[in-house]
């Protein structure tokens, strides 16, 4: 029975089959998954279930139309904050955590500490934004905004390798 580690797992050409075609259609069902890659319905079960355990499927969810539900706004939002120490870094990770309003939080090299992806519907909405949780965020000496004009590709599917060993 193939293993898969908890770190970085090692992908055979089926695994990446199932993953591509799970990136595409996650309610696929498995019987038209194990037809697409050529196993038995138990066997890609099982590898499905194996990747799932392994972690390397984190969770399965419904991807919603950004400007269906009336988001339509991209907003970037740079973060220094006060201080590196733990504490600073700690209270402020935890802050954005909280903050529904806050799509995306990645920790930076280079000019800002964090970068911040925001979704509004409007400019008065995100001013509601800045104002109830940015403005709110522990820690902060500076934020900058950058507003996305338009959107030119987006992507959830990550590229897989092609080969088995990485």
């Amino acid at each position: 029975m193939k293993q898969y580690s908890k770190e970085t797992a090692r992908l055979d050409r089926i695994d990446r089959h199932i993953l591509a075609l799970l990136q595409v259609d996650g309610r696929i069902a498995n019987a038209d998954l194990a037809e697409a890659v050529g196993l038995s319905a138990s066997a890609c079960l099982r590898r499905v279930r194996m990747l799932e355990e392994s972690g390397v499927i984190d969770r399965y969810v419904a991807l919603l139309d950004q400007a269906r539900i009336g988001r339509r706004m991209n907003i970037f939002v740079e973060i220094s904050l006060t201080s590196q120490s733990n504490d600073v870094l700690t209270r402020f990770e935890q802050a954005v955590a909280r903050s529904p309003e806050i799509m995306e939080c990645h920790l930076m090299a280079g000019d800002a500490d964090y970068l911040l992806r925001i979704t509004a519907a409007d400019p008065i909405d995100f001013e509601r934004i800045h104002r109830d949780h940015l403005a709110r965020l522990p820690g902060v000496s500076r934020m900058r905004s950058s507003f996305a004009i338009r959107t030119i590709t987006r992507s959830t599917a990550y590229p897989l390798p092609d080969d088995d060993d990485r």
